[in-house]
């Protein structure tokens, strides 16, 4: 069945909704102002008041506020909301829950607490000296003069620290200078390697300045995506549709 969107001004293709009422001989979608009348009247019927004697009030929305509370209360991790919310940043989530940051935070170490009884004890255990001394040293070796290094802990490079050929790598814009230094190096090399025959490393040469070209243009092209803008247009109306959408 189809519905009207009143934000986007559409009908949505039909779609099998779950909230439908009977209108004449049609099925049609509940809207969310009906559904906010239906919520007023419910509350009404309770008798449920605020702290200063005032009858309840609630809208659809804050149905999604009460969900987000339940279930970060219920151990549910803040990042998990975030991602059934489709929320872009965690502290628009948090801002949706009636918690405490305290209470958020001593559940979810109780969620990790029964977690850990649930896993073997020699998952759970401290590291020492020397594996808490590695990993330190994992990230300290991912700095790189021309950025960072993304390979995960704990794996070799598989590139012979010839970081320029690497997906891995990560450019900084600071380094874009260096980087046209080793593509024009480059060039220059090839034209050598090929004028003395040496076609062994003519090849291995060819690689890393395609390489370095990647780089160059991955930090062209996220400045360029930086200083652009986006035109979304001005938003149009279909005067037949809102002839039809309005009620009668």
């Amino acid at each position: 069945m189809a519905s009207y969107d009143v934000r986007e001004k559409v009908w949505n293709p039909p779609m099998p909704l779950l909230f439908q009422r009977d209108i004449g001989s049609e099925h049609r979608a509940f809207t969310p102002t009906a559904i906010r009348k239906l919520l007023i009247n419910a509350l009404a019927a309770t008798g449920l008041t605020n702290a200063d004697g005032e009858a309840l009030t609630f809208s659809p929305h804050d149905l999604r506020r009460i969900f987000v509370t339940d279930a970060i209360m219920n151990v549910l991790p803040p990042h998990l909301a975030q991602v059934i919310c489709g929320h872009k940043r965690i502290d628009t989530t948090m801002g949706y829950k009636a918690v405490y940051p305290a209470e958020t935070i001593e559940a979810h170490r109780a969620f990790i607490a029964r977690r850990r009884t649930s896993r073997p004890s020699e998952e759970c255990r401290n590291p020492t000296e020397e594996e808490w001394g590695a990993f330190l040293a994992h990230f300290e070796k991912r700095k790189v003069s021309i950025g960072t290094c993304a390979r995960g802990f704990g794996t070799p490079c598989i590139h012979e620290h010839a970081c320029v050929r690497c997906s891995l790598l990560r450019p900084v814009p600071a380094q874009r200078a260096r980087l046209a230094d080793i593509r024009d190096n480059l060039i220059a090399r090839i034209a050598e390697a090929e004028r003395e025959g040496w076609l062994g490393e003519v090849e291995g040469l060819r690689v890393s300045l395609a390489g370095a070209e990647e780089k160059i243009a991955q930090l062209d092209a996220r400045q360029e995506r930086r200083s652009s803008k986006v035109f979304l247009g001005v938003p149009s109306f279909d005067q037949s549709e809102l002839e039809r959408a309005a009620p009668a």
